[in-house]
């Protein structure tokens, strides 16, 4: 019998020291690990143990809220498609002896969300990696999660579709009713003024709830930007009370119009045409496709003293259902 390649362990107990990763990272010490890049060696694309991936995904969760609310996929390729059916199935009456005939079919589309490579590169001098108390696996987490979280932030929200996800305020609008628009065109409303909000403000927030229909808007939620936030938080009824509703219980999200908030600072600000307030059912509204692994590429000779840490992940976005999600744009109609 040959020699025996004793794997690593990656979770549990560790050896004094740091584990395999740990020895991985602060000195590319060689570590036998898939790699989903099909290269193997130090200067290969190793993938991320569980433990540190979890760590991402719970930061990103916080960091990026548009993920927190949509639906997020777990894809093996770039090749995903998912298929919407439009216009239902045609039903009929007929009396108890009468001819059936043959009623229509769904209509299907077809989604295929643009996907592109996030990526991350942070650095480390050697002496920080050369000190003990220096948790390297923390940092490196949260380093590549502040980074993704920022680009994969603004990309559902504004992403031009281009080598990476198309965000849901990119989409056309227009000011019809459901059944009407064509598919993927989004519902707008207006404010009632060319640059800010008309008379009665807190109406058209009213319009722009009801305006989403009954099945979608159990799980509904607003979003906008902190600035937008706070002019509606002044909003008043006109017997004095405030449409924003605080919190009673701890845990429990303050409301608005009886739907939570969700402060996403990729949001326009209230200007002329920006769509600065978007309410829907994100879940069934907007879809995240990504790879389950993150890569990631030690390299200490680029760039020395410091030791890069090259991270990348494919990910994808796009609005899969576009009567889910309404916007208000700011416009006089």
């Amino acid at each position: 019998m040959g020699d025996v390649m004793v794997r690593p362990a990656l979770d549990g107990a560790r050896a004094m020291g740091g584990g395999a990763f740990d020895g991985f990272v602060r000195t590319g010490a060689t570590l036998e690990m898939k790699a989903f890049t099909g290269v193997s060696g130090d200067a290969g694309g190793y993938a991320v143990p569980r433990e540190i991936d979890g760590a991402i995904d719970a930061l990103l969760k916080g960091a990026s809220p548009i993920r927190g609310i949509a639906n997020v996929v777990k894809v093996g390729s770039a090749g995903y498609r998912k298929l919407v059916t439009t216009g239902g199935t045609p039903s009929g009456w007929a009396s108890e002896t009468g001819a059936r005939p043959e009623t229509g079919t769904p209509t299907f589309q077809e989604i295929a969300p643009p996907m592109g490579e996030l990526y991350a590169n942070p650095s480390a001098s050697q002496a920080m990696l050369d000190d003990a108390q220096f948790d390297v696996e923390d940092w490196l987490a949260g380093e590549i999660a502040a980074e993704f979280a920022k680009a994969e932030g603004a990309a559902f929200v504004n992403g031009n579709g281009v080598n990476k996800p198309k965000g849901f305020l990119t989409q056309p609008t227009a000011a019809t009713a459901d059944g009407v628009r064509a598919f993927g065109t989004l519902q707008y409303v207006a404010s009632g003024a060319a640059a800010d909000f008309g008379a009665n403000p807190q109406e058209r927030l009213v319009d722009l709830v009801q305006s989403l229909r009954a099945p979608y808007r159990q799980g509904a939620a607003f979003v906008m930007n902190a600035s937008t936030l706070a002019r509606i938080r002044k909003f008043k009824t006109s017997d004095g009370a405030f449409v924003w509703q605080p919190s009673l219980a701890a845990g429990q999200p303050a409301t608005l119009l009886g739907y939570p908030v969700v402060e996403a600072e990729d949001m326009p600000d209230i200007a002329a045409n920006a769509s600065a307030i978007a309410f829907g059912n994100f879940r069934l509204g907007y879809l995240i496709a990504e790879r389950s692994e993150t890569a990631i590429l030690r390299d200490p000779y680029s760039n020395k003293p410091f030791v890069n840490f090259y991270a990348t992940k494919r990910i994808g976005g796009c609005v899969t259902n576009s009567e889910a999600i309404k916007v208000m744009k700011i416009a006089a109609a």
